[in-house]
């Protein structure tokens, strides 16, 4: 819909990511104590901002489906730093979500070399954002000397900046032109409305699961959004949805359910 207003895509990625931000912008100066402490606390946010613009940028330059792919081997770099920084057991279970989660990658990537490779920028994007996200949640979840709501504000800042940046590259690049000023604010009315009731929100839920939660369950957890962005690019974006995607993606969401599964049914069984 930004892209119907007259705004090529980075630059819709721009509004979609830069609004928010500023509304954010207030909660700086309530949250300054913590701003003060240096930039170490602060990397979790940070990271977890940059890996979200990258994976916005990587559904511009590739498939949807890839993108979300592709960002959704984050439980394997989560559970692995988990593993190494803080203690945590890797478990039976945990290694099968691994198998499962590659096994479904491999069904929906493979190509003639039965490789799932990254074969373009966008296809890059997605692969680096998911290994920023991971380490951004590892420090969200073992950084207690700032709180919560200034992980999520710098998650929207450091987003908004990454994302000009890439629309910056795109414009020098000719793959998209700087939109108009009326352009930009015929948008407003709405989108307005829509980044203070889903965008903020939801990005506030995004920062806050990792700092309750093993880096690699909450990868595991998010693979619900590959589901709803493979379902959604099939009827909107006139993508693919195959034999190859109707196999890979149940495997894929198995491997996001296996540890609550078991968790549930050990519960279960000392009940």
């Amino acid at each position: 819909m930004i892209e119907q207003a007259g705004l090529d895509a980075p630059w819709a990625m721009v509004v979609f990511l830069t609004l928010p931000a500023l509304l954010s912008l207030p909660a700086v100066w309530v949250l300054r104590a913590d701003y003060a402490q240096g930039l170490r606390p602060l990397l979790g946010g940070i990271l977890a901002g940059v890996a979200f613009a990258l994976y916005a940028a990587g559904l511009l330059y590739t498939d949807v489906v890839r993108a979300v792919l592709l960002f959704y081997m984050t439980p394997i770099w989560g559970f692995l730093l988990g593993w190494i920084f803080l203690g945590d057991r890797m478990t039976w279970f945990r290694w099968l979500s691994i198998f499962v989660g590659l096994v479904g990658l491999v069904v929906i990537f493979a190509d003639d070399t039965g490789l799932p490779l990254p074969r373009n920028a966008g296809d890059w994007f997605g692969l680096i954002s998911g290994m920023f996200w991971a380490v951004g949640c590892t420090l969200i979840l073992t950084e207690r000397r700032v709180r919560i709501l200034t992980h999520a504000v710098n998650f929207l800042l450091v987003g908004a900046v990454v994302a000009l940046l890439v629309a910056g590259i795109a414009t020098v690049q000719e793959i998209a032109t700087v939109p108009e000023w009326p352009e930009v604010r015929g948008l407003m009315w709405w989108f307005v409305p829509v980044a203070v009731i889903l965008i903020l929100p939801s990005s506030f839920a995004t920062i806050y699961a990792p700092s309750r939660l093993n880096p690699g369950l909450v990868g595991l957890l998010f693979m619900t959004e590959v589901a709803v962005a493979t379902v959604t690019a099939a009827i909107w974006a006139g993508e693919r949805f195959g034999l190859r995607e109707a196999v890979g993606l149940p495997l894929i969401l198995s491997a996001g359910l296996i540890e609550p599964a078991v968790m549930a049914w050990r519960a279960r069984r000392l009940a």
